[in-house]
């Protein structure tokens, strides 16, 4: 066979060619819900109901966002973020993920608030796998990459925070009554089972228990049958609103007990100061991030960074309620996630990326908090720090505690 210059010229191109092709399909690969120009996201948020003020979370997440974009999006695609009014409301919640994978065709969501309304969806989330990332929730059933691996929960276990609330009374009070106030679904009793795991075999016990509604008008009843169990410790295993309710009972029934509140009703601007300072003076609880009404952070480059921010971005947000920097964690790492997804924007690789974080860059946490996870663990937040509300902000004490 004579091998001329013009065929070896051919057979080089050629073999160039079917070398390059595979690499350039695999540069871009997409999903419904991304292209060339955009990224689209779904965000459920109580615009409406019982726990509205937590839709503060979504605004400063699409603040968050708008910036990004004129900044020029993430490798060069603007990030489009809907969101809708799901009311906390679990009947809501199954309409709205309807809405945004079968009409809007999102190609994520992510940050949606709540456990039982994170639980009405997560089978027809993984069923359509659509990923469902970075929930506002630390319960454990969205802890189970075998049988869910399409959803990725951003706060710490609430099973962990209730072994962390047992260690320290059992440490600070020897021979403690311990009642708890739980909400009436996996929030209260996943803390409750945190809280017995971790005071078993301890000098402490669980005295007595009350459960309510989200939706219920008071819990005054509830306060004043745990007070009557002779408890000297108090756990609260609520969200803001009934937190605000029964500190404030608590003080005045005249009762002192050690009080407790998990992350979720801690908010200085929402639970705090609503129950009145001098009656939440002590409360202890835990944190993650930087307190935006905390002082010790007005010269904090990244504090300053996100009350600009929400001055430019999103200027009818409260800057100093702390429920916001929630939303501004969670579109972190959103962000970190699309970024290192690169033009392989495939619902399959985004979750692969939620699932194996590695200590990545997100500002407002505090010293010592990290975020990773893992298949084995999918709670991102990896660790807290235990604080105390002064009467003015929540006073960080003690030593970080790992959740894992």
């Amino acid at each position: 066979m004579h091998i001329t210059r013009r065929t070896l010229a051919l057979a080089s191109t050629a073999l160039a060619a079917s070398l390059l092709a595979p690499a350039a399909f695999a540069q871009k690969q997409y999903d419904p819900g991304a292209s060339d120009t955009e990224i689209l996201l779904g965000m459920p948020m109580p615009l409406s109901g019982p726990v509205s003020g937590y839709s503060i979370i979504g605004k400063v997440a699409e603040a968050y966002f708008k910036k990004l974009n004129e900044q020029g999006g993430i490798n060069g695609r603007k990030i489009k973020v809907l969101v809708y009014d799901d009311q906390y409301s679990p009947p809501k919640t199954v309409e709205v993920a309807r809405r945004m994978v079968e009409q809007d065709q999102i190609l994520a969501w992510f940050s949606s608030l709540g456990t039982a309304s994170n639980t009405a969806v997560q089978r027809y989330m993984n069923a359509k796998k659509v990923p469902q990332l970075f929930l506002q929730s630390g319960a454990s059933q969205f802890d189970n990459a075998k049988q869910y691996p399409w959803t990725t929960p951003m706060l710490g276990s609430y099973r962990g925070e209730g072994k962390v609330f047992a260690h320290h009374i059992a440490t600070s009070k020897p021979g403690a009554k311990v009642a708890i106030l739980m909400q009436n679904d996996d929030l209260g009793r996943e803390i409750l089972k945190g809280l017995q795991e971790g005071l078993a075999g301890k000098n402490a016990s669980l005295v007595a228990q009350a459960t309510f509604e989200v939706t219920d008008p008071t819990v005054d009843s509830q306060i004043v049958q745990l007070k009557a169990s002779g408890a000297d410790v108090l756990v609260l295993a609520s969200t803001a609103r009934t937190t605000a309710q029964a500190l404030r009972k608590v003080a005045e029934l005249g009762w002192t007990p050690e009080r407790y509140v998990n992350i979720a009703g801690a908010s200085v601007k929402m639970a705090m100061e609503p129950a009145g300072a001098d009656k939440a003076k002590g409360a202890i609880s835990l944190a993650y991030y930087k307190d935006p009404g905390s002082k010790n952070w007005d010269n904090d480059p990244e504090m300053k960074a996100y009350k600009e921010l929400l001055k430019t971005y999103a200027p009818g947000v409260d800057p100093l309620n702390s429920s916001g920097v929630t939303g501004y964690v969670a579109a972190q790492l959103m962000a970190h996630v699309l970024r290192e997804a690169g033009d392989n924007l495939t619902r399959d690789n985004i979750r692969r990326i939620a699932s194996n974080l590695k200590s990545p860059k997100v500002e407002l946490l505090l010293p010592g908090v990290t975020v990773a996870n893992s298949p084995e663990d999918l709670h991102a937040v990896a660790a807290m720090q235990p604080v105390r509300y002064n009467g003015v902000e929540m006073e960080p004490f003690g030593k970080v505690e790992s959740l894992k």
